[in-house]
C-alpha cells in the first residue's frame, strides 16, 4: 500500500469506528488534517491488528520523510546538555518528555498545536490507550511535578515521559517554582530507572501554561546541573521558539 492508500484505509477505519461516514478530501494536506484529528477524538479502546500494522507503517514513514536527529550527532553546549531546536517527536534518544494534562491521557482538541497532542498523535493510538490503562489503575488524576512513563511505540525514541506542570494564573509563585523543579527532576529520576542514558526536555509549563519562559529555562538548567552532579545523563533542551533558543543560550553561556 502507498502512504495515501494506508491514510485512506485509516481514516475510513476510524469513520466506521464512529458510525460516521464522511467524503474523503482529494489533496494530501486535508487528508491528513482529518486523520490526524480523527486520532486526536478517538477515545481508549480496543482495535484491530490489521489497523494497528498500517497505523504504525504509516506513522514510521511519516516520521522518516520528517527526517529524524540522533543525539550522536549533536554538539553538546556544556558537558552532557544539549541545545536544539526542532520537532521533539524527531529526536532519536532514549527518552523524551511530553507536557501532559492532569488526565494524563493526550489532547483532544483536533489538530490542535500542543505537544501533547502532536507526540499522541505520531506515537499512534497505542499510548492513548496504556496512558488510560495507566491512569485507570492509579485510580484519581496526575498530580503536578510527578511523572509516568511508557513506551514511544512509533516514535525514534525508546520511551516517553509524562509529566504534568504547573499552571500558572496570574503572578509567578515559590509552589509553582517547586512544582516546576519537581517535573523535572520527576522525569530525570524516571528515565535512569527505566534505564535511559538520554533525555530531552520541552519547556514544560510554559506556552498555555503560563509559566513565564525565562523563569522556567531558570528552573530547568538549574535542576537538570543538580541532578548530573551525582547521575549520568545526558540532556537535550528541546526548543521550538526563537525566543526560548535565545534565553536557553545565554543561560548555558553564562556558566
Amino acid at each position: 500500500m502507498t502512504q495515501t492508500e494506508k491514510r485512506n484505509y485509516l481514516i475510513n477505519y476510524l469513520l466506521a469506528e464512529r458510525g460516521e461516514t464522511a467524503e474523503i478530501p482529494n489533496d494530501e494536506y486535508s487528508q491528513k488534517r482529518l486523520l490526524r484529528s480523527l486520532f486526536n477524538i478517538r477515545m481508549p479502546k480496543a482495535i484491530s491488528g490489521e489497523f494497528l500494522s498500517i497505523q504504525d507503517e504509516y506513522l514510521q514513514e511519516e516520521t522518516r520523510r520528517k527526517g529524524t536527529t540522533d543525539i550522536a550527532e549533536l554538539e553538546p553546549v556544556q558537558k552532557g546538555i544539549y541545545l536544539w531546536q526542532g520537532d521533539i517527536i524527531t529526536l532519536k534518544c532514549d527518552a523524551i518528555v511530553n507536557a501532559a494534562n492532569s488526565q494524563m491521557l493526550g489532547c483532544f482538541n483536533p489538530c490542535h498545536g500542543c505537544i501533547d497532542n502532536v507526540i499522541h498523535t505520531y506515537a499512534g493510538v497505542q499510548l492513548r490507550c496504556k496512558c488510560n490503562e495507566i491512569m485507570t489503575e492509579q485510580g484519581y488524576d496526575e498530580p503536578t511535578g510527578q511523572a509516568k512513563s511508557t513506551s514511544a511505540y512509533n516514535l525514534p525514541c525508546k520511551y516517553i515521559i509524562h509529566t504534568v506542570g504547573p499552571i500558572v494564573g496570574g503572578a509567578l509563585t515559590k509552589e509553582d517554582c517547586e512544582l516546576l523543579k519537581s517535573c523535572y527532576l520527576s522525569c530525570l529520576k524516571l528515565a535512569e530507572e527505566n534505564g535511559c542514558r538520554s533525555i530531552a526536555f520541552c519547556c514544560i509549563s510554559t506556552g498555555v501554561f503560563g509559566f513565564p519562559q525565562k523563569e522556567a529555562a531558570q528552573i530547568a538548567v538549574k535542576a537538570v546541573k543538580e541532578y548530573q552532579k551525582e547521575h549520568e545523563i545526558e540532556v537535550i533542551f528541546n526548543v521550538f521558539k526563537d525566543s526560548d533558543k535565545q534565553i536557553y543560550r545565554e543561560l548555558l553561556s553564562a556558566d
